[in-house]
């Protein structure tokens, strides 16, 4: 535990954190696990009061007490030792949250028990939970992954009953229920974090294949945002909050274009939520004079970017210095009418996104000019004639190669009397330089709506970078991609069981804001993985051997983790009936 010390408004305030200590080459460096706040009393009855609302009561009375605290009995210490070490902080409060979300509660009533010995609604919950806590494969689950943690004891569910076929059937069976999930899912935020979903954000991602997929009509070849164009892929359409909890999403063949996919994802989302105050965001790839049109002719209300061409319709508004209106700093906006459409255009300027783009145009520009002397010298020292049309596509190559300020330059071959018989010539465009000066930092957006002052329209339009969040969280840290399944079905699983663990790490991000411990769920998660679960074997004098199931206590920064959070971890878990010992009386 550390502890900053500021001044502010004339008090003096302590900000606590929790720190671990990581070795780093030959140095040890001190990361950050969570922010803590003042750990006020306030503080600390708030977050409890949160995490009743969010999980309830996790600690079930006959999973964790087993009737003997009153047992006395002499014990011989010297055979005392500790087996079956287990992975518990993690998956408790994994399995905490599905429970809290109210998803074991949904997909028992969906999943129903039938002549099946183990219920399905307990083998989604091992799903979700490992790729929250570990993202992995279901063989990866069945064999390594599962036997490792306490989930056996708190799902009550035996090793020997979680195999790769079963997880299998579970992806079946849990797709089956995909739009009764996203619909709970959206009631249920709504509850815990008072969220509204009338400001919807909307993007597409792709994500590829391990393997050909020839069973998958959805695999093919498209735009790669991962940068595999070599492997064949799925688009994914995500729908989440002005807050980026996610309301649904749906799947699209793979060389399915932006576009293509905006009046079905609208149509779908509101047939499940709702089409009444809806707000739609999106990004320019969603932007297609089409979707427009359709948009505003069926009366939905939107925001949306447009490709950076459409700027130059705009030249007089965006040269004119009247009307701009900084609403954060760096940031200037400013309010026109599109000259066709009448639609509200906000023109937004950036000073940190100009000072990237200029350097991205002097990065090529440089290369560029380097390139043509070397060319120029080239073609100076050829003591034999030169064939224009190859110097022509070696010219071709270079613009292509650094495109983004290839309009900078007038390149021309022109006839010489020297050996090589070409000289090269090179000028700048002025014109380049002046639109560049102009256009630099500088975007534009669309919208319908009338009612909402420019810095409204802007801050709505920002926070589409909810929905970039959720594509990088389910990537990188769920591992939505690369996907192995060949089937279109389990393709469609996969991505749902990602889903709905995101569900979980936003719920989790969400309490941990509120709670004050930023917002890093991954570390969280990580340093609650330390806490384990063993069974102490006690050889007594008279009664053989008694096996106690104890939850390792907590340290002292994992005990203020907890607090903050709200959460009491038990001290003990009540054995199976398979696994209690006859106890034998001694005469």
């Amino acid at each position: 535990m550390r502890h900053t010390i500021r001044k502010k408004d004339g008090k003096v305030h302590r900000y606590w954190c929790l720190v671990r200590s990581v070795r780093v080459g030959r140095r040890v460096i001190q990361q950050t696990v969570a922010h803590l706040g003042e750990l006020d009393e306030r503080g600390r009855i708030e977050a409890r009061a949160l995490a009743r609302h969010v999980i309830g009561m996790p600690e079930q009375a006959q999973l964790f007490k087993d009737g003997t605290d009153s047992l006395t009995v002499p014990v011989r210490l010297k055979g005392v030792r500790v087996e079956r070490s287990r992975q518990f902080g993690d998956v408790y409060l994994a399995l905490a949250l599905w429970r809290g979300t109210g998803l074991e509660a949904l997909c028992e009533r969906l999943l129903p028990v039938g002549k099946e010995r183990i219920g399905w609604a307990k083998i989604a919950a091992v799903l979700v939970t490992a790729r929250l806590c570990e993202p992995s494969s279901e063989l990866h689950i069945a064999e390594d992954w599962y036997r490792r943690t306490a989930l056996c004891d708190l799902l009550q569910l035996a090793e020997a009953e979680v195999n790769k076929n079963r997880l299998y059937r579970a992806l079946d069976h849990l797709l089956r229920h995909k739009a009764a999930l996203e619909a709970h899912l959206a009631q249920r935020c709504g509850e815990l974090f008072s969220v509204q979903n009338e400001i919807l954000l909307y993007d597409v991602t792709s994500t590829y294949f391990e393997g050909q997929a020839e069973g998958n009509p959805q695999a093919q070849r498209g735009y790669s945002r991962d940068h595999r164009p070599d492997c064949k892929q799925v688009c994914i359409a995500l729908v989440v909050t002005f807050d980026g909890f996610p309301l649904g999403y749906e799947v699209f063949a793979g060389n399915t274009h932006d576009s293509r996919t905006l009046q079905t994802i609208v149509a779908t989302m509101e047939d499940r939520h709702g089409a009444f105050g809806r707000v739609w965001i999106s990004d320019r790839g969603m932007a297609s004079a089409k979707n427009l049109a359709w948009l505003r002719d069926t009366g939905r209300r939107y925001i949306i970017g447009a490709p950076k061409s459409e700027l130059k319709r705009f030249g007089a508004e965006l040269a004119d210095r009247d009307g701009w209106r900084t609403v954060r700093e760096g940031i200037e906006v400013k309010l026109t009418r599109h000259p066709e459409t009448a639609e509200t255009v906000i023109l937004c300027r950036s000073a940190e996104r100009r000072s990237k783009e200029r350097a991205i145009h002097d990065k090529f520009s440089q290369r560029i000019e380097a390139a043509l002397l070397l060319l120029a010298a080239r073609i100076a020292r050829s003591k034999k004639p030169l064939d224009p049309a190859v110097i022509n596509r070696q010219i071709g190559r270079l613009l292509q190669r650094n495109q983004r300020a290839a309009a900078r330059f007038a390149i021309a071959l022109e006839l010489d009397p020297c050996a090589a018989g070409l000289r090269l010539r090179v000028a700048r465009n002025a014109a380049f330089d002046g639109w560049a000066e102009l256009s630099e930092g500088t975007y534009l957006l669309r919208s319908n709506i009338t009612d909402w002052s420019d810095q409204q329209l802007w801050k709505a339009y920002i926070q589409l970078t909810q929905a970039e969040a959720a594509f990088r969280i389910q990537k990188n840290q769920l591992n939505v991609r690369p996907v192995w399944h060949q089937r279109e079905d389990r393709v469609q699983a996969h991505i749902l069981v990602c889903f709905l663990s995101f569900v979980l790490w936003k719920t989790l991000e969400m309490w941990q804001q509120r709670a004050g411990l930023g917002n890093a769920p991954r570390t969280i998660l990580e340093e609650l993985a330390r806490i384990q679960s063993h069974d102490v074997v006690l050889p007594t004098a008279t009664h053989g051997h008694i096996r106690l199931r104890c939850i390792a206590q907590p340290d002292a920064a994992q005990a203020a983790l907890f607090d903050r959070l709200g959460v009491v971890l038990p001290k003990r878990m009540r054995l199976s009936e398979n696994e209690m010992p006859r106890l034998a009386l001694s005469a």
